[in-house]
């Protein structure tokens, strides 16, 4: 696979320098970031051609891969709701994603959630995005340290949360209260839907408690990656 982009491939570097195979750079930029990535990959032994933009974008064509893009194998964290549970040593604060396809918002909303603290993010094999290069590129870094964890089904997951008494919280437009009215426990699991089509009928039954996001202006609804944005650090505020 393909890593590009300063933050993605430096996150790479130093998480898992073994993973990285060689890495090629753009023989004409020489400024303090590419400098930085260079000292970088000589610390970690890896390998780096200088070559021409051209072969660049013809490696990553139409991404934006800001003259730096890595050859690596796939770094597989944590795949494994149950074993990840059973490891954790604070409260489960967890981000679920129902139905979320663009890689751009996943990234997004890994970016986030690696910010926020949240442990792991889950989502449904079907009818979500992969974790492709875009995404990974997109989340800055974050793809490399927090576990997305694609599951069967939504639905029995919610309820294998709850039975560890982990309260879910879904966020719906329709939903009573705001996100400011309630109290968050720490021991969290919060379901985002995407766009437009929000959390699907079942997901939301299962929600131990619906929370809406104020909404002031014209617009009806908020990115899913500014939502999530939203109620992650409304429960790191309330933590504090």
């Amino acid at each position: 696979m393909l890593i590009y982009g300063f933050h993605a491939l430096s996150a790479r570097l130093k998480q898992s320098p073994e993973s990285i195979q060689e890495v090629y750079v753009d023989a004409d930029r020489m400024d303090g970031r590419m400098r930085d990535l260079l000292a970088l990959c000589k610390v970690k032994a890896t390998i780096v051609h200088q070559v021409k933009s051209g072969r660049l974008d013809s490696m990553c064509p139409g991404r934006k891969h800001q003259g730096v893009v890595g050859k690596a194998t796939e770094q597989v964290l944590t795949r494994d709701l149950d074993e990840l549970l059973d490891s954790l040593e604070v409260p489960p604060f967890l981000l679920l994603l129902d139905g979320v396809t663009d890689p751009r918002n996943l990234g997004a909303c890994m970016r986030v959630a690696d910010g926020a603290g949240v442990q792991a993010v889950i989502a449904p094999k079907d009818k979500s995005c992969q974790l492709t290069d875009v995404a990974i590129q997109t989340s800055s870094g974050a793809a490399e340290s927090i576990p997305y964890i694609l599951v069967t089904n939504l639905a029995q997951t919610i309820d294998k949360l709850q039975e560890r008494d982990i309260w879910v919280m879904g966020a719906a437009d329709e939903a009573e209260h705001s996100i400011y009215q309630v109290s968050v426990p720490k021991s969290v699991a919060w379901v985002l839907g995407a766009e437009g089509s929000g959390l699907r009928r079942l997901t939301k039954e299962r929600c131990d408690q619906l929370v809406s996001i104020p909404m002031r202006g014209q617009v009806s609804s908020l990115n899913v990656s500014v939502a999530t944005g939203i109620v992650l650090y409304e429960s790191v505020r309330q933590s504090l």
